[in-house]
């Protein structure tokens, strides 16, 4: 694999004026913003930290979803009172002094859901929550109700995030607070992929991200990785060295589970086991497969819905894939 790093640095300045790849039409986000939606929000983590210790069980009768059997009064009453606690919500009261960025965020998804997948019922509220930095629990997508931790959205350098590996702090950026819903809302019109062949899982992880573009087309591309934009600059720039060692090394069609966790998961970087590791980004296949989605979509006339149904190899065949050098 050739070392273009440095070339894609000193281009960076061409790159950065790049725009992402226009999936979805000017007309179309128009229609989309046209859409109309009922969306309430209601901030459970200040009605709970807002509350005195006496009054704080009266919620329970209103959301008992977020008080589960097995959690005594007191212990609730105790949380209320934790320093640490308190200072989560202050930091929180902070960077989320309202509910406008909230319900653009959420209205503007909604809408987008409404848009492409009318059949798919839409929750009309949405509750804010604290979860203690649950990053597990950031966003969940139901047919009534959406949550979202509010206290994982602080931003990658604030100080409660200092125990995080660096390559995870991106992911608290309150840019992911929507990616992190529709992530949630995926499996709803995605199928989980059975064919555990590298190719399959490359095309499994390109359609979450083209689904990505569809549903939020204004937002960039580092974000929808969770990159930042010299990783994607990096990831333009080695393409076709990624690509082929992927083909010279006949990994689309083996079904080795190591592939996933050295091209797929979470990690600081990928494993390509050569000396450019450490250059690269985690998740460079999620990277190849998005562009392989994109590559088929662009040249074929389908439905969204017909690509989210259709098979890894009819895709790929169909794609006319071909890096650029």
């Amino acid at each position: 694999m050739k070392k273009t790093l440095l070339l894609g640095l000193l281009l960076t300045s061409v790159l950065s004026c790049k725009k992402d790849t226009e999936v979805v039409k000017e007309e179309t986000i128009k229609e989309i913003k046209a859409q109309k939606i009922n969306l309430e929000i209601v901030r459970f983590d200040k009605a709970f930290f807002e509350s005195t210790p006496q009054d704080v069980m009266r919620l329970k009768p209103s959301f008992p979803y977020l008080f589960p059997e097995g959690v005594t009064d007191q212990e609730w009453q105790s949380k209320l009172q934790d320093p640490l606690m308190r200072e989560l919500y202050a930091e929180v009261k902070q960077a989320f002094p309202d509910n406008t960025f909230v319900e653009k965020e959420m209205t503007d998804l909604l809408k987008a859901i409404r848009y492409n997948f009318p059949n798919q019922p839409l929750p009309e509220k949405l509750v804010t929550v604290i979860s203690e930095v649950d990053t597990d629990l950031k966003a969940i997508y139901t047919d009534s109700l959406a949550l979202v931790s509010l206290d994982t959205y602080l931003g990658e350098k604030h100080r409660f995030y200092e125990g995080f590996p660096e390559y995870i702090r991106p992911e608290l950026n309150r840019d992911q607070m929507a990616l992190d819903m529709v992530s949630s809302f995926t499996p709803r019109v995605l199928n989980r992929n059975s064919d555990r062949t590298f190719l399959s899982i490359l095309i499994q992880s390109g359609k979450e991200l083209y689904l990505k573009d569809v549903l939020l087309p204004e937002v960039s591309d580092a974000a929808k990785m969770a990159y930042t934009q010299e990783q994607i600059q990096w990831c333009e720039a080695n393409e076709t060295e990624m690509w082929g060692y992927f083909i010279e090394h006949k990994l689309l069609f083996d079904r080795d589970s190591k592939l996933a966790s050295r091209f797929i998961t979470k990690s600081p970087f990928s494993k390509f086991y050569l000396e450019i590791d450490n250059e690269s980004p985690g998740r460079v296949g999620t990277w190849i497969g998005w562009q392989i989605v994109r590559s088929f979509m662009k040249n074929n006339d389908v439905t969204l819905q017909q690509l989210l149904a259709m098979d890894a190899k009819t895709i790929f065949e169909k794609s006319k894939y071909k890096p650029k050098k």
